[in-house]
């Protein structure tokens, strides 16, 4: 029962995840704009009311204002335009790796709480349980897979550098490599405290209001268990998972992608003086930057995750 979980998560995960991954591109991109430490700040586009400072000192309003608003419809046409139709699936191959081993681990593991804490008389699993089975599973999951999620954003957000300067790794494996022998292997790990907390919060907030909606549409008689029940339940779980999960994701974009030269110190010392910085210098909402893309994303990948994954159950079933 157990590996059989981590079958029907890991395929189900690899779907949604190679699936939705432009979207998840656009709202890497849309994460980082504002940065005061990039190569070429002129280009980053600040959102009106926001921004405070730049690199070069202050910022009055004026200008501020005067900065076109770029959402992710703009982002993915300039992704386009200047990249090409295939710079949307940049770092597909560390997306299917982070797939592999993140939500495998954490569905697998879900599953094997869930099922070890449901009451074997009545079959009910409180919310508070479902919520523990889902910190516990994403925490674990992330720290798998974290090294995937590195060379993800860091191949998502390479095209944003200026040529000299991006890394143009060739897959997730040439990325792990190269970080391994520039950086260290420290630096596969960079950021996990942040990739924990980030898949411990998703991973509660989506399982566990997955199974809380789908258990009260059937019990109340809404709908049947099909098609119906598991999209509206999904839809449900991907807006509370972005929701709670965009300011520690926006986070994590920032340090994971941030470049450390030998010898120099560092943009961000950790994850506190990150968020610091980043409302120090954009204001709070900055935190929820690129929500739009993230629960665009959120939602067809929540759908097309869990749908698959009933179907996937229904195919081995008998196994």
């Amino acid at each position: 029962m157990g590996l059989k979980g981590f079958v029907e998560g890991g395929i189900a995960s690899i779907v949604a995840g190679s699936s939705t991954h432009p979207l998840d591109l656009i709202k890497v991109r849309m994460q980082l704009q504002g940065e005061s430490h990039v190569p070429n700040p002129s280009v980053q586009v600040y959102r009106p009311a926001l921004a405070v400072n730049s690199a070069a000192g202050n910022v009055s309003i004026s200008q501020i204002v005067s900065q076109p608003r770029v959402g992710p419809i703009s982002i993915g046409a300039r992704i386009i335009q200047s990249e090409g139709v295939a710079a949307l699936f940049s770092g597909v191959s560390a997306t299917i790796l982070r797939q592999t081993l993140y939500s495998t681990t954490r569905m697998g593991l879900y599953d094997i709480l869930k099922n070890k804490w449901t009451d074997k008389e009545s079959g009910n699993l409180p919310l508070a349980s479902k919520i523990a089975a889902g910190l516990i599973a994403g925490g674990v999951g992330a720290a798998v897979g974290n090294p995937a999620d590195v060379a993800m954003v860091r191949m998502q957000a390479d095209g944003r550098l200026p040529i000299d300067q991006r890394r143009n790794y060739k897959s997730v494996i040439d990325a792990l490599g190269q970080m391994t022998k520039q950086e260290g292997v420290g630096s596969l790990w960079r950021g996990s405290a942040l990739t924990v907390n980030r898949a411990m919060i998703v991973t509660a907030s989506q399982l566990a209001t997955y199974d809380q909606i789908k258990e009260m549409i059937l019990e109340k008689g809404v709908m049947s268990d099909g098609i119906g029940t598991h999209v509206t339940a999904s839809f449900a779980a991907g807006f509370v998972a972005s929701v709670a999960s965009n300011p520690v994701d926006v986070i994590k974009t920032r340090v994971m992608n941030m470049k450390v030269a030998p010898g120099a110190v560092p943009p961000y010392s950790g994850a506190l003086d990150c968020a610091l910085k980043t409302v120090r210098a954009e204001g709070p909402m900055a935190l929820y930057k690129g929500f739009i893309p993230t629960i665009s994303r959120q939602g067809p990948f929540t759908v097309v995750l869990f749908v698959t994954l009933e179907q996937v159950r229904k195919l081995l079933k008998d196994f």
